[in-house]
């Protein structure tokens, strides 16, 4: 025997032994652990039965003569053979128990129940009912459903126990056309298989705010129940890659990481409540990305996670990216065997993207490196592992509902029913962290920053830096000065303290505590402050060090602001900026506040055909518009290409070439001492309010809440400060003196005519712009040097070919002496 699922239920090893196995094992330690001593001991107990068959282990193994199915498993029986994985019941059965006779008769199998008429409501278990014998036996079936009146099948369930009744999740798939089918093999190897009658009806799922299904949702790459089934990190992963480095070894690293977390996150399943409820379905696409195993392995047709086990809750695990496949494949350089995968597969993905993922289902096991230990599973040289690309395939999300109208302008789809093109840019954004790499510096080459001790290209280069340290506990592992860090950080430090209050059981504090350590050495190198002081006060540049905009990713909730304090000469505070209350959670949005987040919202159409308010909104599974993105751009960042992967500057602006933000001050005389600190946030006081509130189906919205009360409100980290002394009076010029300013345009809202009033404290080029909505400039109001004082200029709602522009809101964006200001401006006709 030379394969794991001889001595396995698992096979690809590890974890609980079969009989044949557990009996290797009890004798092993007799014997030498090399290939000689390990054929000794199997010679020693071939002429034992180990699986009570009737048959000693030699005959099984070798007899190839006088039975016609052999080699069979001698630690299998059509007893046991339910409790192996990672491999066909079907594909096995055959091979379990020597015989001689040929059965060539198919299984009889006969549908009961589903079988045509009935009409039952999707979201509901109902027990598909069914009859499956054989003189060979059948200890196992699968199960298939169609919606289109056996056309075209999709999987429910795969080699499960033949009981006669399976309890079936009906997936929210409308339709009058639906059918159930059974197949099976029996133990001669022949296939069997009967369908119900006539259709049945299932009707639509929920009361959302949408009429949204399953369909809605249907993207391409692997599909539920046709990829791996996942081994248990814990079973399989940890006895090799854990346990003897805890700060480097892949294990412990990616344990306390919110990779391992993401399905336990309690943030996360507080969002997936309420999407769950203004969207029905919409939160498969959410677990397709926070649960890979539960998702391919069937469990996430409860697009809530009703159906979801302890190891779907291990989230984006071991055997999950050590499997993955990348799409698109250059020979020569992906691993041949990628091609088998790819050709299962229909459709392939366009683009990397919303959990588009291609899982092999086989046991090998890919990875960067290219002479590995040799171990327990076959391994294979993978670029992949070392791309950004395969991070791209959850870090990019859009929203399959939405169809691109126009630039920046998305309507719903028509309901039940795909996306027509696929095209992930023809989608609403929602995290496109991975694009912004791609439309970055970084993508074209190694870029050096202040934080880092080498150049940084890759997303790995960052958030899995090189270590120097061993992959494995096993004897002759290489200590590698290139082995990637299972880190795996990006900037939450909340959900990484009240992970303990939810899952006692499942987490260990120690990780998740010296994950959030990394996380927060994460964050300080992700901006720098520079803090240039002048007559009327100081302006605070704030840099990003990242290859993605600063702040990036999951929109809602997160926020980074610049708290700025101004002392007089006795050390009195006199002036205040970005003041955060730590006992309540608000953050003042005082006249000079500078925050930066991205508010996405309902157009006021949609929100009059939801029932909700137009403007801004936290309902992100619903929202069709960006009201504001004033995140910092990447170096490289052009407006055209981030403009083309959807994720423009937006009520904000930034020039081409531009990865900092300068923010002015205007402070009183009295200032001497300015502080300057940069915090990050991992979710707001509104946001947690908001998911408690909106929260109709169970109570992780409370829950989440008293955790965010009892763990310091998302405590905010300091990510970046800077100190500087001023003279607010010394170069106080001639009075008046003004100082750069953009009044509120008046009236506000306005429909014919409105006056913008601006300030100049000196002689100086200065541009006065309109853009829309979604960063497109409409209108040039001044471009011109202008002298220093009070200025005013009017707009009148047209573009600059004189057309009338549509009701809606605008942005005044005044530009000079390298610095700018932004109003907001309502047009209603």
């Amino acid at each position: 025997p030379g394969h794991c699922g001889v001595c396995h239920y698992a096979f690809t090893g590890a974890g609980l032994k079969n009989p044949y196995g557990v009996r290797i094992g009890n004798l092993l330690g007799s014997y030498s652990n090399n290939d000689a001593g390990r054929q000794a001991l199997m010679r020693f107990i071939e002429n034992e039965d180990s699986d009570s068959d009737g048959y000693s282990n030699r005959v099984e193994v070798t007899d190839l003569a006088n039975y016609g199915n052999t080699p069979t498993f001698p630690g299998l029986t059509a007893g046991n053979i339910g409790s192996i994985s990672a491999v066909s019941v079907g594909e096995v059965l055959p091979h379990v128990t020597p015989t001689t006779a040929v059965d060539t008769t198919p299984p009889a199998i006969a549908v009961i129940a589903p079988n045509g008429g009935e009409t039952i409501a999707a979201n509901t278990t109902v027990n598909v009912q069914y009859t499956a014998s054989d003189v060979s036996g059948v200890p196992a079936v699968s199960i298939d459903m169609s919606d289109d009146g056996g056309v075209t099948w999709k999987p429910v369930a795969r080699d499960i126990p033949n009981a006669g009744s399976y309890a079936w999740f009906v997936p929210n798939r409308p339709g009058a056309a639906t059918r159930i089918r059974v197949k099976a093999t029996d133990g001669a190897g022949n296939p069997g298989q009967d369908a119900s009658a006539g259709s049945f009806t299932v009707t639509r799922a929920g009361n959302g705010r949408v009429p949204t299904t399953l369909r809605d949702l249907d993207l391409a790459g692997t599909q539920p129940l046709a990829g791996a089934t996942l081994a248990d990190p814990n079973v399989s992963c940890r006895n090799c890659h854990g346990d003897y480095e805890p700060a480097n070894e892949p294990w412990a690293t990616w344990r306390g990481s919110m990779m391992a977390q993401a399905m336990r996150d309690p943030l996360f399943l507080a969002c997936l409540a309420v999407a769950e409820q203004d969207a029905p379905s919409v939160g498969d696409l959410c677990l397709r990305c926070h649960t890979p195993g539960g998702w391919q392995e069937g469990r996430s047709i409860d697009t809530s996670g009703g159906m979801l086990t302890a190891k779907d809750r291990e989230g984006i695990q071991c055997d999950f990216c050590h499997r993955a496949v990348d799409p698109v494949y250059t020979a020569g350089v992906n691993p041949p065997q990628d091609l088998s995968v790819l050709a299962g597969v229909s459709p392939l993905p366009l683009q990397y993207g919303n959990g588009q993922f291609i899982s092999d289902p086989g046991a090998d096991k890919r990875g960067p490196f290219s002479d590995p230990l040799a171990a327990g599973h076959n391994s294979l040289y993978s670029p992949f592992h070392t791309s950004s690309n395969l991070c791209g395939t959850c870090h990019d999300v859009s929203n399959p509902v939405f169809v691109e109208t126009a630039p920046g302008k998305y309507t719903p789809n028509g309901f039940d029913a795909a996306h027509p093109d696929q095209n992930l840019r023809n989608m609403k954004p929602v995290e496109r962290t991975f694009s912004e790499w791609q439309a970055s510096a970084f993508a074209q080459g190694p870029v050096t920053l202040p934080n880092y001790p080498e150049a940084v290209s890759s997303c790995q280069d960052c958030h899995m830096r090189n270590v120097t340290a061993a992959g494995s506990n096993q004897p002759g592992s290489p200590v590698r000065s290139n082995l990637p860090l299972h880190d795996l950080t990006g900037g939450n430090t909340f959900v990484l303290d009240i992970l303990p209050d939810f899952y006692p059981g499942e987490v260990d504090v120690n990780e998740l505590q010296a994950a959030k350590v990394r996380a927060v050495a994460m964050l300080q190198k992700a901006a720098t402050l520079e803090m240039t002081p002048n007559y009327a006060g100081v302006t605070v540049r704030v840099v990003n060090q990242t290859a993605h905009k600063l702040i990036s990713g999951y929109p809602e909730g997160r926020r980074m602001w610049l708290n700025l304090q101004a002392y007089d000469a006795a050390e009195n505070l006199v002036f205040e900026s970005g003041h955060y209350d730590p006992a309540t959670g608000d953050l003042a949005h005082d006249e000079q506040a500078a925050i930066y987040h991205i508010e996405g919202g309902l157009t006021p159409g949609l929100a009059a055909a939801l029932g909700l308010p137009g403007g801004p909104s936290f309902h992100f599974v619903l929202n069709d518009t960006t009201y504001l993105d004033n995140r910092i751009p990447p170096r490289g960042f052009t407006n055209a290409a981030f403009e083309a992967i959807q994720s423009p500057p937006v009520g904000y602006a930034y020039a081409d070439g531009q990865y900092w933000d300068d923010r002015a001050y205007t402070l009183p005389n009295t200032a001497r001492t300015v502080h300057a600190r940069l915090y990050y946030q991992a979710t707001s006081r509104e946001y947690v309010e908001f998911l408690r509130d909106e929260n109709t189906t169970n109570t992780i919205g409370q829950e989440l809440y008293d955790a965010w009360v009892d763990h310091g409100r998302s405590t905010p980290v300091l990510m970046a400060e800077a100190t500087v002394n001023v003279d607010v009076t010394s170069n106080t010029p001639q009075e008046p003196r003004f100082s750069l300013a953009l009044g509120e345009p008046s009236p506000n809202p306005f429909t014919s005519r409105s006056m913008i009033r601006y300030a100049l404290p000196a002689a100086q080029a200065v541009q006065v712009t309109v853009y829309d909505i979604r960063g497109h400039r409409v209108r040039v109001l001044l471009d011109d040097v202008m002298p220093a004082g009070a200025h005013e200029t009017a707009w009148d709602g047209r573009d600059t070919q004189g057309g009338q522009l549509a009701s809606g809101t605008y942005f005044v964006r005044l530009q000079s002496g390298g610095r700018v200001l932004t109003q907001r401006l309502s047009l209603v006709h």
